[in-house]
């Protein structure tokens, strides 16, 4: 399986939620939150052992290039610039059109930079065996994450009929529908009755199969990939990519492809959404802080702080996110983390 499994990880995105501390050139995935590794190169390790590192390519952005390029260093793994901005459905299709030229058969996993999984080893199990899935079948595989709460920032998954478990023990069940980001009344509807799952934005398919939906949902896209060079593909990717339509692959694919089977994740997973999520990932002191860099606290509790260098003080306060860095200090309660950005347009563009 491994021969034929191609790993591409999604790293263009912005991170605004982790203002201060992401910018437009550091973004949530470049960051060192959780370990010294960024959020990039815990992903990249937890691939490790699916395929080989020349079948591992990251997908970023021009700025983001230089500084990728560094982090995967001798590794092996790729790193592809597209040459504009054109959301996840473009991003799919170049991942699926540089595993065609390759390997007209190949299996390609598309997964995000920016997630927190701490069990590596089913994680890896669960996307070998969703593989084997992708390989024989004309299906896109996704993997389906048990929701904790009727969240409308993720789309939703609804379970049918149950499947045969995969060698590694992976339980599998086929998609009825696929509904992206309802309300939080139909999200409350879809989490009581236990039928439905979040979907992560990890999917997988055989590039055969996927070049045929192309075809029929999304012309453009499979233009793109039918007429995707062979060897150096630059100059291809500056004339044609920024033209392709801005959509995501789950308007563009997921909600109408004609089989969708999940894979129910077997490994805990966090899309690390916003700040708060430090509070679920990292030690807290008595009174529920949870404290990175130089801080003291007195009668103060539920505070999320992240000092990047000077001494953050905080006196007789509760559930605030205090962030510092040389520029910039940020200051919100806790309820309000997914507002940090609407700050950004009050801000200077080197600021961002």
């Amino acid at each position: 399986m491994g021969n034929s499994l191609y790993v591409f990880v999604l790293a263009g995105g912005s991170g605004e939620r982790f203002w201060p501390l992401s910018r437009t050139m550091t973004p949530k995935h470049l960051l060192r939150l959780f370990s010294e590794r960024t959020l990039l190169e815990e992903t990249l390790a937890r691939v490790e052992g699916v395929t080989s590192a020349d079948r591992v390519t990251v997908l970023t952005n021009r700025s983001q290039e230089a500084v990728i390029q560094e982090l995967v260093g001798a590794s092996g793994v790729r790193v592809v610039a597209e040459p504009a901005k054109r959301d996840t459905a473009p991003a799919a299709a170049l991942a699926h059109a540089l595993v065609r030229v390759r390997d007209p058969e190949g299996i390609c996993v598309l997964l995000p930079a920016d997630h927190i999984i701490h069990d590596s080893g089913a994680f890896r199990r669960a996307i070998v065996d969703a593989a084997a899935v992708a390989g024989e079948e004309d299906a896109i595989v996704t993997i389906g994450i048990p929701p904790t709460s009727p969240s409308e920032a993720f789309g939703y998954l609804e379970l049918g009929a149950e499947r045969p478990r995969g060698a590694g023990g992976t339980m599998f069940n086929e998609v009825a529908r696929f509904v992206e980001k309802p309300d939080r009344a139909t999200a409350l509807t879809y989490v009581e009755s236990g039928r439905f799952q979040w979907n992560a934005g990890m999917f997988l398919w055989r590039t055969s199969w996927f070049q045929q939906e192309l075809e029929r949902l999304e012309p453009a896209l499979a233009s793109f990939a039918r007429e995707f060079p062979v060897g150096d593909c630059d100059g291809y990717l500056e004339r044609v990519f920024p033209d392709l339509p801005k959509i995501s692959v789950d308007y563009a694919i997921m909600e109408k492809t004609r089989k969708v089977v999940a894979a129910r994740a077997p490994f805990d997973w966090d899309d690390v959404g916003s700040w708060t999520a430090l509070a679920t990932h990292l030690p807290r002191d008595e009174k529920g802080n949870t404290l990175r860099g130089k801080t003291a606290v007195v009668e103060s509790s539920g505070n999320i702080v992240y000092s990047a260098g000077r001494r953050v003080a905080l006196c007789g306060v509760n559930d605030l996110v205090v962030v510092e860095t040389p520029d910039a200090v940020l200051v919100c309660h806790r309820d309000h983390v997914q507002q940090i950005k609407k700050v950004l347009p009050l801000l200077d563009e080197n600021e961002r």
